[in-house]
């Protein structure tokens, strides 16, 4: 089982489309990867409210927001960073400008780890994040990232159908135990959970870090996709 702490990674940036998708696809990995000492930071490139049909606008980005901050300090993450972008609408945005977001985040920040969404999501800004992080984190000599993995994130991913690309993860993270820290850190983005048997209820999302785990013997586990690493 490869795990992201086997090699003490000092930083580690989390490129998120929407707050709640570091905490669904990555949340108990990141509580423990900071218990561990990593500094942790996260960016959430769009909004996540204004393509809705109803919703408060200022107010409604400011309250989400607000839960991303809650969230992420309750999985001990050390910065929290907004891009901004219109959500659900990245495929309009200009990919070299969302790289250059990711591009500034890394120059800053220095991670030898980073987590993204995995690029065969049915949501297309998870596709987007996933495609300008590749490409900013694109292998250069010298360059900070070591380790590049790609999470699922329930409600999108296993949502896709062929001929999209499956998400068939190599690398499990033993989360068994941060499940607790997980599942209070769901707890501030509540609004965006729903009722079993959705993937999104608080039912599947502990039962898919079961069956993560189960897949290589542990109680619980998130999987991720090994994108590149080096060393």
């Amino acid at each position: 089982m490869s795990t992201a702490s086997s090699k003490k990674a000092r930083t580690v940036l989390v490129l998120a489309a929407h707050p709640d998708d570091e905490v669904l696809g990555c949340g108990a990995t990141l509580a423990k990867l900071a218990s561990q000492g990593a500094s942790v930071h996260v960016v959430f490139l769009a909004d996540g409210e204004t393509s809705r049909p109803v919703h408060d606008g200022v107010a409604g980005v400011q309250a989400r927001q607000a839960a991303a901050h809650k969230a992420c300090q309750l999985l001990g993450v050390s910065t929290v960073s907004f891009g901004g972008f219109p959500d659900n609408r990245l495929d309009g945005v200009d990919l070299l400008d969302l790289v250059k977001v990711i591009e500034v985040q890394v120059a800053q920040r220095k991670p030898q780890l980073v987590l993204t969404h995995h690029g065969g999501d049915l949501n297309v800004d998870h596709r987007r994040v996933h495609q300008a992080t590749v490409t900013a984190c694109r292998p250069q000599p010298s360059h900070c990232v070591e380790t590049l993995l790609f999470f699922e994130v329930p409600s999108s991913t296993e949502w896709q159908v062929p001929p999209g690309t499956p998400f068939l993860p190599n690398w499990f993270e033993d989360v068994t135990d941060w499940v607790e820290r997980k599942l209070l850190a769901l707890n501030a983005y509540e609004a965006e959970l729903r009722a079993w048997p959705h993937p999104r209820s608080v039912q599947a999302i502990e039962a898919l870090l079961q069956w993560r785990g189960a897949t290589v013997g542990v109680a619980a586990a998130e999987a991720f996709m090994l994108g590149r690493r080096r060393g």
